[in-house]
């Protein structure tokens, strides 16, 4: 998956860098160690679709916030999501919880992003189909690689 990043972005003439680093999924040890912030991250959540099997949703938000379901469920017009269980993760997306980033190669997993994730921050961090390899990327160039469905996915700060 690293590789397979690392090509796209440079054949789509991104402005990006990788940090390689000690191997770290948690969204907040992993921007300390990077020297980014905890919003810079993007934390991708694989969701399993409740009424579509196979299908799925991958949940893109900045890493100091939480999702809700119940966003990223209408914002694909679906009835109910639910995070995939570890298993289901890497088989749908070949890399571990925490080392998912935040691109579809699949059609059968929805991209969705939350427009915070680009509006905080000039560029966003995440974890490249490893846990040990990060990838700084410009948020302008993810929006136009990825072509995420942009909706608001983040559960209200209570």
């Amino acid at each position: 998956m690293f590789e397979r990043l690392r090509k796209m972005l440079e054949a789509g003439d991104a402005r990006f860098r990788v940090i390689e680093h000690p191997a770290e999924g948690n969204s907040h040890k992993v921007a300390e160690i990077r020297g980014t912030e905890v919003g810079q991250g993007a934390k991708a959540m694989l969701c399993k679709v409740a009424d579509a099997p196979g299908q799925f949703v991958l949940a893109v938000l900045p890493g100091d916030e939480r999702v809700d379901f119940a966003k990223v469920a209408a914002a694909v017009g679906a009835r109910k999501v639910k995070l995939a269980d570890a298993a289901d993760a890497e088989a749908a997306t070949g890399c571990v919880i925490g080392a998912i980033p935040p691109f579809s190669f699949d059609p059968s997993i929805r991209l969705v992003a939350d427009p915070q994730l680009l509006a905080r921050y000039r560029e966003i961090a995440f974890n490249a189909g490893r846990l040990d390899a990060s990838i700084v990327l410009d948020g302008d160039d993810y929006r136009r690689l990825a072509r995420p469905l942009l909706a608001d996915i983040r559960k209200e700060s209570a």
